[in-house]
């Protein structure tokens, strides 16, 4: 087989915040056959996730960031186009961290899977993939939401965060969503089914927000530490559960930011706040996923994808995802 040309995406610079179009570029290559053990993956979709900030980051953080010069960190769908002595053959869709490239030789491991081929293979990188995983775990394995419960979700709308709303939903509780404009508000109740959306970037959002959660909040699921956990932690409700999900809006951690300190709430309503990595339960991944294909193949859960066309889209998609920019899972789609 005759060696192909590869597009790659690297981390070019490191940034301090959020990674912007300049701190990436694009690399031509040539990649090889697989050897025993490999297989070589064409890549169809790549994943967009806020993670991707942490991990170009060189500040403490539960992975190693990438390196200078290495290529951008992503899960991906792909098709195998070339197997060596592996379980998988040229044809099957499997899902992995293949990078942001066109072109992926990986070893076979238990964290390249095939793809659910009776529903979208993009859905591998959203609801069916860490997202759908992170959402279910973090609700039900930490949360424990019980029927008639106020769960309260911060970015709502986005991809983890519109799933734990429906699941919420599913489980007999009441739901509130927090995100950052009028329309994701309207996808929240009308696509998503919660009960309540708000907006915190409008003038009258603590206003709404006491109205929808002075009675007392059960599960909180943060997404995004900052002012907006700030503006719930106070209508905690005694033995409420937060689950600590994400800090999309604290833009750097150096120097290390200061706000209001919640040990008071968590003292006094006993309650609990935990931190929750999908890495730690990446053995619960599997049934999961059972249960969740059949509330997607139902309609029970619903979903958007905002995709972006290309691997030139790469470079600005972690900027445009923490602007709002997007609705649902971020991918990028490749070319046939």
């Amino acid at each position: 087989m005759a060696r192909r040309q590869n597009r790659q995406i690297i981390l070019a610079k490191r940034p301090s915040g959020i990674p912007r179009p300049e701190h990436f570029a694009i690399r031509h290559s040539t990649i090889d056959d697989p050897e025993p053990g490999q297989l070589l993956v064409r890549n169809q979709y790549l994943s967009v996730d806020p993670a991707m900030r942490g991990w170009v980051s060189d500040e403490k953080n539960y992975a190693a960031p990438v390196p200078i010069g290495g290529v951008m960190r992503a899960s991906a769908v792909g098709t195998v186009v070339a197997s060596n002595e592996t379980r998988l053959q040229p044809g099957d869709q499997v899902v992995g961290r293949f990078g942001w490239q066109e072109y992926s030789l990986v070893s076979e491991t238990a964290d390249v899977r095939r793809v659910n081929t009776s529903l979208p293979a993009s859905l591998a990188l959203g609801v069916l993939g860490a997202n759908g995983i992170t959402a279910w775990l973090g609700l039900f394995g930490v949360g424990c939401p019980l029927p008639g419960e106020l769960v309260v979700v911060s970015t709502a709308a986005g991809a983890v965060g519109s799933v734990v709303g429906q699941l919420a939903r599913l489980a007999g509780c009441r739901t509130v969503g927090i995100t950052g404009s009028q329309r994701k508000v309207d996808v929240c109740v009308d696509d998503y089914g919660f009960d309540v959306a708000l907006n915190y970037r409008a003038p009258e959002f603590q206003t709404e927000l006491e109205d929808a959660c002075g009675h007392g909040v059960g599960v909180y699921f943060d997404n995004t530490s900052g002012p907006i956990s700030d503006s719930v932690m106070q209508y905690l409700a005694r033995g409420a559960r937060v689950v600590v999900c994400g800090t999309a809006a604290i833009e750097s951690w150096d120097s290390w930011p200061s706000g209001p300190r919640v040990h008071r709430h968590l003292l006094t309503k006993g309650a609990s706040m935990t931190g929750f990595l999908l890495q730690d339960h990446a053995h619960e991944s599997e049934e999961v996923l059972a249960r969740l294909v059949p509330l997607l193949a139902s309609g029970a859960i619903r979903y958007h994808e905002h995709v972006l066309d290309g691997l030139d889209s790469a470079p600005e998609a972690v900027s445009l995802l923490y602007a709002g920019g997007n609705i649902g899972k971020m991918i990028i789609r490749l070319p046939d």
